[in-house]
């Protein structure tokens, strides 16, 4: 009897989603070892299926459904709990049944999106050349988006939404050659996140949902952030895992974007990971002074903008947990990451070839 108990506890229907758990784990072992195979069997066959199915469906409702699922799983959880306070099922029920769900969303993530976080680096799946940059090289790339920002400078007075998004797919279309995007795999209709308010507390501008391959966008965005902030978050729906990458992929497609409104929004974004990485340079007043005063202004403005809603608990504590999640998938900059932005521009900026298959849409 404990034999054949033991037998339908292990090799049960009841465990099947932690045996399907452990094959997930074992390929993401697989994965990270071998990235050009994530690339080729997962990343650009299998992910790609996956999004145009998940992203049809979730476009039919006008609501979040990532943030539904989310919200059905804690409220099972309290559930279980009552369950147990009221002695309706056992401890040991309600330890398993805890394990079952969380193998559920365990092999839903990777297998809806997860697996992207072990595919090719950037520069290897876009033929970028890695450069290690000297000062000089540095302060000339950063001066050229300084020049290229204010020759951007525009307003958004009357712009629509609308507008915007047909802009930013439009111009993933036009470089999805050297993107090596197979658009446009999948639908992208911008989702309001449930609890913007909450999140803005926390400086969160968008994220994407995995398990129904949703993009969100924080009710709280200034216009001038909107088509930078959109163009990141349909990077991840792209299978872009790297947020250092999405910061990259958004930049491009905004800047080399025939929009003024594009070019703005992605520049003025990408001068302040610049300036932050610049500080320590003894000319940095100087490169400062080249900014036009609008520019300025805005960039004041955005900043303005974020610190009124900032609460420092929860900004801290959300920081906290996604830089766990990152590093939890070989992430190994954790936050940090978002600053590797810079290298990739550095890269990008440094690669004479690059950026001439940029303009060539056959590449």
């Amino acid at each position: 009897m404990a034999k054949n108990k033991f037998r339908t506890i292990v090799f049960g229907k009841a465990a099947l989603p932690i045996w399907l758990a452990l094959v997930t784990f074992g390929l993401t072992e697989l994965f990270s070892r071998y990235p050009k195979i994530t690339e080729s069997v997962y990343s650009q066959t299998l992910y790609p299926a996956i999004a145009f199915l998940l992203s049809f469906l979730s476009k039919w409702v006008p609501f979040s459904l990532d943030d539904a699922f989310y919200a059905l799983l804690a409220a099972f959880l309290i559930i279980l709990i009552v369950l147990v306070l009221i002695r309706k099922i056992k401890f040991s029920r309600f330890l398993f049944t805890i394990v079952q769900a969380l193998a559920i969303c365990y092999v839903l993530f990777y297998w809806f999106w997860g697996f992207n976080y072990y595919r090719s680096g950037i520069n290897e799946r876009l033929s970028i050349a890695k450069s290690n940059p000297d000062t000089v090289q540095f302060v000339r790339v950063f001066e050229n988006l300084i020049a290229r920002t204010n020759t951007s400078y525009c307003t958004y007075e009357n712009v629509k939404y609308s507008t915007i998004d047909s802009l930013v797919e439009s111009s993933y279309q036009n470089h999805a050659p050297f993107l090596k995007l197979n658009y446009p795999q999948g639908t992208r209709i911008p989702k309001p996140i449930t609890l913007s308010s909450f999140f803005a507390k926390a400086g969160i501008a968008g994220y994407y949902g995995p398990f129904f391959s949703e993009v969100h966008l924080n009710d709280s965005l200034l216009m001038i952030e909107y088509p930078q902030v959109l163009a990141h978050e349909f990077a991840h729906q792209f299978g872009v895992t790297s947020e250092a990458e999405a910061n990259f992929y958004s930049w491009l497609i905004c800047s080399r974007s025939d929009s003024k409104l594009l070019q703005y929004s992605a520049n003025i974004s990408m001068i302040n990971y610049f300036l932050s990485q610049s500080k320590h340079l003894h000319n940095f007043p100087d490169l400062v002074h080249q900014i036009r005063k609008p520019v300025i202004d805005d960039i004041r403005k955005v900043q303005k903008h974020w610190e009124s809603m900032r609460n420092e608990q929860i900004d801290k504590a959300a920081g906290k947990v996604n830089d766990v999640y990152l590093k939890t998938n070989k992430i190994e900059k954790g936050i940090e990451d978002y600053f590797g932005v810079v290298q990739f521009v550095m890269d990008f900026e440094t690669d004479s070839v690059s950026q001439k298959r940029v303009g060539n849409r056959d590449n």
